[in-house]
């Protein structure tokens, strides 16, 4: 989740965010990462705002006609299906069919963080959902197609990166996507968020008609902060952690780039809610995590999963043993990820013994 690298503030012209300090970065580009974080560098610098740019629901027209996939792609394939967000702005997902008949069950999934798409990886990534349907959910700025490196992301990016602006365009584009889907057959629908992607689920769920369970893959539970908080004493750096919360909680405007990051995400990310709307939720949770996760150490799992034992909605977590934080145990060559959609694809054909039933004992 967290490996941090200095708390210093990068000026307008170097605002990359190091790989290091991804939080809960998508599992497509989580890798490995040096676990170091230096000292608090001088007070920081404002940044200028954003340069003018088109609008951006011009600027993201342009992006899903200049990335649209071929026509002749067939029903097992993803195609680019634009959702609208807030304020005009269209979102790029992706979709695609079941693979097998019959279609027994939608998921929905919201990626994790940084600029890069799921398109390049996606057939192979869901490969496992056979009797599903898939829509991929993009955040605003992102190319489907991209293969964006999250130190690399765009400044327009990364200053209007963050929590709660993504959830206001997921949650406008789910509501355009259950309108369209209006007549359609009743299928349950599972909500599956990808390492950052999981803080907006309980939110989200709301959003979203016949919700039969929320998917957690390689997300702790934990707020955030407390999550990182672990992390950075996982690490031996509290005392940056700290820092960092000092210039969260300080003057500097919105725009302000710490770690390749905005102080607008950093302030969202510190105070957003998510163990307590997760416990609170009336759906079923399953988690997936990995026992060598390098992001989020293993006691933020296990202590979510304490709390997470009083709920009156069912909680599984499944801890995969030599897993990374990309579900992948990459010395036996295991995808961790099939093997979860192996679980929900048992648990689809009788969804009434519930979404935990499928895991091994």
């Amino acid at each position: 989740m967290v490996a941090v690298t200095h708390t210093s503030v990068a000026s307008p012209r170097h605002i990359k965010a190091s790989p290091a300090l991804a939080f809960f970065v998508a599992v497509a580009l989580a890798a490995a990462v040096v676990p170091v974080l230096g000292g608090c560098g001088a007070p920081p610098a404002v940044a200028q705002p954003p340069p003018p740019e088109p609008s951006l629901a011009t600027s993201s027209t342009q992006a899903i006609q200049a990335s649209t996939l071929p026509a002749s792609l067939t029903a097992e394939e993803f195609s680019l299906r634009p959702l609208p967000g807030a304020d005009s702005t269209l979102l790029q997902a992706l979709q695609r069919n079941e693979r097998t008949a019959p279609l027994r069950y939608r998921v929905i999934v919201i990626p994790g963080s940084g600029c890069a798409g799921m398109g390049p990886m996606a057939d192979r990534y869901f490969a496992g959902l056979l009797h599903a349907q898939v829509l991929v959910l993009h955040k605003p700025g992102v190319d489907a197609q991209a293969r964006t490196a999250p130190g690399d992301c765009a400044r327009s990016f990364v200053w209007r990166d963050r929590h709660s602006t993504w959830l206001a365009h997921a949650r406008a584009a789910l509501r355009a996507d259950a309108v369209q889907r209006k007549g359609q057959p009743v299928i349950p629908t599972l909500l599956v968020g990808i390492s950052e992607g999981a803080e907006l689920l309980p939110a989200l769920a709301h959003e979203v008609p016949h919700v039969a369970g929320l998917v957690l893959l390689s997300a702790s539970g934990l707020d955030p902060q407390k999550a990182g908080e672990l992390q950075a004493r996982r690490l031996g750096v509290q005392s940056d952690w700290t820092a960092l919360g000092r210039i969260v909680q300080g003057a500097p405007h919105d725009s302000v780039t710490v770690q390749g990051r905005s102080l607008g995400y950093w302030r969202d990310l510190w105070n957003w809610p998510l163990t307590l709307p997760l416990l609170q939720s009336p759906w079923p949770i399953l988690q997936v995590w990995g026992s060598d996760d390098a992001l989020v150490p293993a006691v933020a799992y296990e202590r979510f999963a304490q709390l997470a034992a009083l709920r009156t909605a069912p909680f599984c977590s499944q801890r995969m043993e030599g897993a990374d934080h990309g579900l992948q145990r990459r010395a036996e060559g295991v995808d961790g990820i099939q093997q979860v959609w192996a679980w929900t694809e048992q648990w689809a054909r009788n969804p009434q013994t519930g979404l935990c039933a499928a895991l091994p004992p």
